[in-house]
């Protein structure tokens, strides 16, 4: 296991990353899809709060054939692992931005003749034709040219000598709970693809498909290529989803220790506000984390946590440094103990998606959130 920065100083919060389990993630759902479907690796937002060097670095090790970050400053942490990797922005790039496109060697999102003028730009001033993948709006109302417009766009694509379509893509807004706008969406992603003379979907990346709703197309579809996210983490973003078989493994966990242990009478109420009184005499652990570490305060007095192999109930408000347990059932309990906030103790787990629910939230959400106060410990032996 590789250690994090401070590393002498002992733990009091950390994440354990299994890097050998994500490789096998990506093997486990490259075998259950089509041999031409290529794999898009997100790993935006520092790899959904798994650490992007790290987490880049195994995926190019497993056979990821592109990479979709979110910035311009992801992109430069990618790159930096190695050359010739495809790397795409989702997001727009700044004007002052343009220019790193060509010095990092990246595809940028079209959605706009304005960003056909700024990249061309680029690509004339660097020499060499800059990859972009046309982005079609379908009805997320975010990125993309509106689908009736996307021909006209893909024309100007192709006047440019400065420009290389490299993909064309679109987002579904709601692929996990609305089967027939999804539906809706990939009716005008076909239709407009169709509309653009000349495209030639076997020598571009087409995608449109994510871990909630990846649907591969028979036949004839042009689909050749899915953007892989939280499922590569072991997290099924939709029971439903067609990769729902696949049995991927959690690479996340999340830990701290008991700092000090307690006995408070009956009657005694419970952090700030006040917002739970004890029921009866109780054995209070004081745990070493708290939201400024990223529990959040929204799991106060909903949360439960893992000691011993035990759930033990949070009480009271969630603290920024701090969280309050009660380990009465649980009476072997001392200072230094380890606890799990996401993740396994022996034969017990807590998923990251039962924590996301008591925060009120989605599993994304709850990984990103995780601060950089918190270190990151990577597992890398293969094992099996």
């Amino acid at each position: 296991m590789s250690t994090a920065p401070n590393s002498r100083l002992p733990l009091r919060c950390w994440a354990e990353i299994d890097l050998a389990a994500l490789e096998r993630n990506l093997r486990l759902i490259r075998a259950s899809l089509p041999a031409h479907i290529r794999y898009v690796a997100v790993v935006k937002a520092d790899a959904y709060g798994h650490g992007l060097p790290q987490t880049a670095a195994r995926l190019m090790h497993s056979g990821a054939d592109l990479f979709a970050v979110a910035t311009l400053s992801e992109a430069a942490t990618v790159r930096e692992l190695g050359p010739g990797w495809p790397i795409l922005l989702l997001s727009p790039l700044l004007p002052e931005e343009d220019r790193y496109l060509a010095d990092y060697d990246l595809a940028a999102t079209i959605s706009s003749s304005a960003e056909v003028a700024r990249f061309a730009a680029v690509g004339r001033a660097a020499g060499r034709p800059i990859a972009v993948h046309l982005k079609i709006d379908t009805g997320m109302g975010r990125l993309g040219v509106w689908h009736e417009q996307a021909p006209a766009l893909h024309r100007e694509i192709a006047a440019s000598p400065h420009l290389r379509l490299a993909g064309v893509f679109t987002h579904f807004a709601s692929p996990d709970d609305d089967p027939a706008f999804t539906d809706e969406q990939r009716r005008r992603f076909l239709a407009a693809l169709d509309r653009c003379e000349g495209l030639r979907p076997g020598e571009i990346f087409v995608h449109a498909d994510n871990s909630s709703g990846l649907e591969t197309m028979p036949g004839a579809s042009p689909f050749n290529a899915v953007r892989v996210g939280l499922l590569q983490f072991g997290i099924l973003p939709h029971p439903h989803s067609l990769l729902a078989q696949v049995h991927t493994e959690p690479v996340f966990s999340f830990r701290t220790r008991v700092g000090l242990v307690k006995t408070l009478p009956r009657g005694t109420t419970i952090s700030y506000g006040r917002t739970h009184t004890l029921a009866r005499d109780t054995r209070v652990a004081v745990l070493c984390a708290g939201y400024g570490d990223g529990i959040p305060r929204a799991v106060s007095n909903r949360a439960q946590v893992l000691i011993g192999g035990r759930r033990c109930p949070v009480l009271g408000r969630i603290t920024m440094d701090q969280t309050m347990v009660d380990v009465t059932e649980v009476p072997a309990v001392q200072c230094g103990d380890e606890v799990v906030l996401v993740g396994r103790q022996d034969a017990a787990e807590i998923s990251i998606t039962e924590f996301s629910r008591w925060a009120d939230t989605i599993p994304w959400e709850t990984l990103c959130s995780v601060t950089k106060r918190v270190p990151r410990l990577y597992r890398t032996a293969l094992g099996v």
